[in-house]
This record gives C-alpha cells, sequence and structure tokens, in this order.
C-alpha cells in the first residue's frame, strides 16, 4: 500500500491515492502540498524536511462544504447570562488523483 504524509496551510494529513481529504477553505488559491514523507511497498522516503522530486496531485472536488454545526457556550456566574452559539465551519474537498516519488 502506497501513501504519504503531506502538509497543506500548516496542517498534516496521511493520503493514498483515490482518497478525499476536507481541509480549511482555500478560496482562490491552487491547494498545493508538501510531501513529509511516501511509503512504498518496501521503501520508507524521509523527508529533512520534504522529499525532493516527490509530488502529491490534488483535484478540488468541493469549492466550499459546511461541516457539522459546533456549538459554543458562554456564561456568567451570579449574574443570569448565559448564551449559545452555533457556529458551521467552511471547508474544501479535495481528492488526490496521484503520488510520484
Amino acid at each position: 500500500m502506497k501513501y504519504a504524509i503531506i502538509e497543506i496551510k500548516g496542517q498534516q494529513y496521511k493520503v493514498s491515492e483515490g482518497d478525499e481529504i476536507l481541509i480549511g477553505k482555500l478560496g482562490k488559491e491552487k491547494p498545493e502540498a508538501e510531501v513529509l514523507l511516501i511509503k512504498s511497498d518496501k521503501t520508507v522516503k524521509v523527508g529533512k524536511p520534504t522529499v525532493k522530486g516527490a509530488k502529491v496531485t490534488l483535484k478540488v472536488v468541493t469549492d466550499e462544504e459546511k461541516g457539522k454545526k459546533l456549538h459554543v457556550q458562554t456564561f456568567k456566574a451570579k449574574s443570569r447570562y448565559r448564551r449559545k452559539i452555533g457556529f458551521r465551519p467552511v471547508f474544501t474537498r479535495l481528492k488526490v488523483t496521484k503520488i510520484t516519488s
């Protein structure tokens, strides 16, 4: 099984060919991944800090996709102040089409 560890916008993901991942909203930017590690059947290449000549090809599937709702509650003691706020983060869905080493 061939997989790679990539870094996009400061976060690391373990991906293999055909996987779909959710990352923070990119907007109009082109997704660029830095390859930190590649593992094929018998070999492992570790980058210092990145693997030279390695590339992961990404394709944008969905530009904007809303995630699950997160609930945030605040309160102040002894003053009957309570507040509940909902928030849905926006993600970009990417598909890994090819991993080359």
